[in-house]
């Protein structure tokens, strides 16, 4: 059999997989590290651009083979680029352009490989890209793993580092066991269905033999733990604070944002398009982890003293806020899977502003910066003061920040409208908690200086700043653009 490539499909991923080998190239031939970031961030750009323009036309699939023995049959797909990808592919490009911007400074102030830190950033991006439009589950594994692989060593890039050494081992240890399970329960749904393309599978699941119901049920479970790996989800989590403090800043704010918005996309891609009839067996247990995941976020986000500690345990605590949707099952699940998508789409700008703020407070040679460090920021420097003001604010859900406030609304709508009552509950708990550190922190910048005050942000950091904060601006004025633009899409 010979398969065509819809080339206009893949052009996304296709460009930054092109930009990785040339950003190496170049590397090799001693190009300067400002070029190699601009050349990175032209490339994202491109992509984006890509992206943009496929919005414009039909949905498009490619890689695909027919579903019956006769070829004039409906098709199973393997990648395809409809709303929702294209969606998901925006939101990863946007954020990985940040992430460019803040890295800049980074790879000056800790001396990194700047060819290798750029290829390594492209490949984890063709990873997110190729996951969003992933239709079975070789290639959602396949991707998962891109997205993954480069990522340990761009955490263990400071190789004189101990820390990073030590976040880099952890991160690998805690993936390849996920891997594991996530493939283990692969298995068993293919062994009882002889399906891997979603659509397959979730035919396979609803006329799967009654003997058969509780090997899948398994195999379902071990799937969804494999992604609640991926996105630090309780008790699966306990890489994440360490990783985040020892990786370099921009590395664990793509890990916190863009890793987390794919591996999201991914879950929300499986349950919702592979095992929607077991809804019965995957919502309850993704209740549970929400519920365990957000309260125990919380709580220990309120004993950080740092601020790299405190956004990665919230970092946890909002990843529970984005599974709550989908502990409805079957049961409405469209919508709940609308509401995940807004939910993370939503986080992405205010948390990847919180990073970049962070990002050009720290001090060379100086990792962690204590949260008192940011007393008086406002008013050394008003934009980055104001700026982390109104992203915590955001993050905590209270006017004006209206872009938090509506993803809550959001996900508590969903929570109820699928007879998940009692997970609302927890979560109106859970941000009444959320509510204390993120002022507390708030509080600080408006505060007077106090010691070890926080660094001046460089230009390429302020550009970073500048632009999370129109969006969490222009997104709190008119939440609309984004609860429509994912309805559509969903």
């Amino acid at each position: 059999m010979i398969q065509g490539i819809d080339y206009a499909a893949v052009a996304p991923p296709l460009l930054c997989a092109v930009a990785a080998v040339a950003v190496l190239l170049a590397d090799a031939f001693d190009v300067p590290r400002r070029w190699l970031g601009a050349v990175t961030s032209l490339f994202l750009a491109a992509a984006l651009v890509a992206v943009v323009a496929l919005t414009a036309g039909d949905r498009r699939a490619t890689f695909c083979v027919p579903s019956g023995l006769r070829s004039g049959g409906p098709r199973s797909c393997s990648y395809v680029t409809d709303d929702f990808t294209l969606l998901f592919q925006g939101l990863v490009l946007a954020a990985a352009i940040v992430v460019v911007l803040l890295s800049l400074r980074t790879i000056e102030v800790d001396d990194l490989p700047a060819g290798e830190y750029h290829f390594l950033l492209l490949s984890a991006i063709v990873g997110a890209l190729a996951l969003v439009a992933a239709r079975d589950l070789v290639t959602l594994v396949v991707s998962l793993e891109t997205l993954s692989l480069p990522v340990f060593a761009l955490v263990g890039l400071r190789r004189r580092d101990g820390v990073a050494a030590e976040a880099a081992l952890k991160l690998f240890l805690v993936s390849v066991v996920s891997t594991a399970i996530m493939l283990f329960g692969i298995s068993l749904l293919y062994g009882v269905t002889g399906a891997m393309h979603l659509d397959r599978l979730s035919a396979g699941l609803r006329a799967v033999p009654s003997d058969l119901k509780p090997v899948a049920a398994v195999g379902a479970v071990l799937v969804l733990a494999g992604f609640a790996f991926k996105v630090a989800a309780v008790p699966f989590h306990f890489w994440a604070p360490d990783v985040y403090q020892g990786a370099p800043l921009p590395v664990a704010a793509f890990l916190s944002v863009v890793s987390k918005a794919a591996g999201f996309a991914g879950l929300a891609i499986v349950v919702g398009l592979g095992m929607p009839s077991f809804g019965h067996v995957w919502g309850p247990v993704v209740g549970a982890l929400a519920a365990v995941t957000m309260t125990l976020g919380n709580l220990m986000a309120l004993r950080q003293r740092t601020a790299i500690r405190l956004l990665a345990w919230s970092s946890v605590a909002q990843s529970g806020y984005m599974l709550a949707p989908l502990a409805v099952g079957e049961r409405r699940l469209p919508e709940a899977v609308a509401a995940t998508a807004a939910y993370v789409a939503l986080y992405a700008v205010m948390n990847l502003g919180a990073f970049a703020v962070v990002a050009g407070a720290q001090k060379p040679g100086s990792p962690q910066i204590e949260l008192d460090g940011f007393r008086g920021l406002a008013r050394r420097d008003p934009l980055s003061g104001t700026a982390l003001a109104f992203f915590l604010i955001c993050l905590a859900g209270l006017p004006p920040g209206v872009m938090g406030l509506f993803a809550k609304v959001v996900v508590f709508r969903a929570a109820v409208a699928g007879d998940v009552t009692w997970l609302a509950v927890v979560m109106a708990v859970n941000t009444v908690i959320g509510l204390y550190y993120y002022l507390a922190w708030a509080v600080r910048v408006f505060g007077p200086s106090g010691e070890g005050a926080a660094a001046r942000p460089g230009l390429a950091v302020r550009a970073a700043i500048a632009a999370t904060a129109a969006g969490a601006v222009v997104l709190s004025v008119a939440p609309q653009l984004v609860l429509s633009a994912v309805a559509a899409a969903t």
